[in-house]
Parts: structure tokens; sequence; C-alpha cells
């Protein structure tokens, strides 16, 4: 009986041996780990640009403390030597670069005297409600909207859409919030607008304040969903239009195949491969792409936090801000290629650039 266990112990461990290997010598493995060790050179080289571009602006944080005559010039003594502010700006960089490598600090933030990761962290919850909300509704609708159109090429339909499109994209993402403060003004109080609870928030259930957070998300997601979605609407209807040219459409309509098999199974299909990669940009500006729907509607999100941030020199703040940008950025370009890998077999990942 011990010799069986043994024996079908040692069985498991040479399966799970075997697909260890298998999973390191594939070729996804090494794309990853090649992506990975490319995304640290391009973090280093994007960190260096951007300090040394905020190093060109004229000032620092402590021009502003410098107006207010109750601040003495030893106060301002100790907050240069706090900050760093008086070393050479490579030896600035060299020491936040340095705090982040061996101890995981993004510095202090000058104006909330605070940790800038906690500051962040704060506001990250907001962004990505607001963020992820519009991009489902953006994609929910877009995508059945530009298969439609597709579908009904140059039909009455179409038409409508496509002008639905052309307007859509017409209007700059603050011009539809500015369009939709007035909508909430004239309509009032059926929008909130301001914030993302009501000053009675705390009084009420937990399904009560889920209801008022999203009833103050209405409005800020219509805001930064109508662009994304009419150009959205425009990329699907174009390349299921160019899939559905092809020879092979032909041929599977020729044998007698459903339309509806036609078009959602194998036409879509192939037609996805460029809105995979769009969803790896989206997937990009999550954190970063509520900006505008954030200042106008006055959301506690990153936008509002960053701006601020710029506008008062808060250095290592704006830092910070800027490389979670470009993590996402990286991440949401490599989740994109292993999604065109797992969607369509025949894409090599070393074909993908």
């Amino acid at each position: 009986m011990t010799s069986t266990k043994a024996s079908s112990v040692r069985q498991r461990l040479e399966q799970l041996l075997q697909r260890s290997l298998f999973i390191f010598q594939s070729e996804t493995f090494f794309y990853v780990v090649k992506r990975l060790l490319q995304a640290v050179l391009t973090l280093f080289l994007a960190s260096a640009l951007s300090f040394a571009i905020i190093q060109l602006a004229p000032g620092d944080y402590l021009d502003t403390l410098r107006q207010n005559p109750q601040i003495s010039p030893e106060t301002l003594e100790m907050y240069t030597e706090r900050f760093g502010l008086n070393q050479p700006p490579i030896a600035q960089y060299w020491r936040w670069l340095t705090r982040i490598i061996t101890q995981a600090d993004f510095g202090m933030s000058f104006k909330y005297q605070r940790p800038v990761t906690e500051l962040l962290w704060e506001r990250i919850f907001n962004t990505l409600l607001l963020s992820i909300s519009s991009l489902v509704l953006t994609w929910a609708i877009a995508i059945p909207l530009g298969i439609l159109a597709a579908v009904k090429q140059n039909h009455w339909l179409d038409r409508i859409l496509r002008t639905l499109s052309y307007t859509g994209q017409g209007f700059p993402s603050f011009i539809t919030a500015l369009l939709l403060l007035l909508f909430a003004l004239n309509t009032t109080p059926l929008f909130p607008v301001g914030g993302m609870t009501s000053i009675y928030h705390a009084q009420l259930s937990p399904l009560g304040k889920i209801i008022d957070i999203g009833w103050h998300m209405i409005l800020p997601t219509l805001a930064l969903s109508i662009t994304s979605f009419a150009g959205l609407q425009r990329i699907t209807r174009g390349e299921l239009l160019d899939v559905l040219r092809q020879d092979y459409i032909q041929t599977a309509r020729a044998k007698g195949l459903p339309e509806n098999r036609v078009i959602y199974v194998h036409a879509l299909r192939n037609a996805v491969n460029p809105l995979i990669t769009i969803l790896g940009f989206e997937f990009a500006s999550l954190l970063s792409g509520a900006f505008i729907a954030e200042f106008f509607f006055n959301w506690p999100g990153l936008g509002r936090l960053i701006l601020d941030a710029v506008r008062s020199q808060d250095i290592y703040l704006v830092m910070a801000s800027l490389m979670m940008g470009a993590v996402m950025l990286i991440l949401g370009n490599l989740l994109a290629d292993l999604w065109l890998k797992a969607i369509d077999p025949r894409i090599k990942l070393e074909n993908l650039k």
C-alpha cells in the first residue's frame, strides 16, 4: 500500500515537473520575460526624461511659500534641506530612484506632507470605478452598433449610426462634459453634480450607498463614454466590412452556412484583432483617461490630485503618477499581445512589435 502511494506521488511530481518545463520552455514565457526586461529599461529612461523635463520649469514648490510673509527664512531653509531642493537635479533624481529600488518609497509629497503612495492609493479606487464603468459601457454599446452598421451597410440605419459617430467624435470630452453639466442644471435635482456621494451618504444602508454612488457616476461616465463610443463604433464597422469582403467569407456563404454563423463566428473572430489592441491602450488609460470628467464633475480621483501636483510643482507626486501611467501602458500592451496570441494561434509573438 505504501509503495503504491509512493509511486502515485512520484507520478504526480513528474507530471508537475513536465508541466513546469513546458511553461518555462514555451514561446510565451520567453516573450513575457523579454518584454519585462525591456520594460525595466523603458521605465528608467522614461523616469529620467520626465524628471529632466520637470526640472526645466522655472522655480520650485517653495516659491509659493516664499510669497507668504508669515513663513520665516529658517523654515524655508528647513524645507529646502528636507526635500533635497538644494541639491543638483541629478543628485535629486538619483536619491529618488535609489529609495524606490531599495525601499519601494516614491518620496514624500511637498504639499500634503504625506507619502506619495498613500495619496495615490486613496484615489485609485475612485478613478478605476469611473474608468471601468465607462469602458464597459463604451464597449457594450459600440461593438453591437458597429456590427449592426457593417451588416446594414448603406442602409438608412447605417447612415444614422455613422452620423452619430461623426457627431460624437466631433465633440471634445470637455465640451461633452460642459453640455452634460448644463443638462444637469436644467434638470436639477434629477442628476447630482459634484463629488461621488450625497451629504446624507453615511446614513444610507449598504445598498443605498451603492445606489447613491452609482447615481453620481451617471453623468461623468457618459462624458467619458460618448467620444470613445463614437470612435470604437467606426473602427468596428470598418474592420468587419473589410473582413466581410474576403474570399473565405464568400466561400462560407456559398456553402449555405447561416448568415449569423458567417458574421459572428467567421467574420467577427477575424475582425476582433485590432479591437484587442485598442483594448490594451484602453487598459493603459484607466488611471489617466478620466481626468476631464473628474475635473468638471469634481470627482475625487487621481486627475484633480495630479493637476494640483503639477500646478504646485510637487515633484515626487508628479513623478509617481507618470511612472504609474507608464507601467499601465506597458502592461496594457503586453496583455493585448497575449490576448491576440490566445484568440488567434496563427499570430507569432516574435512578430509583434
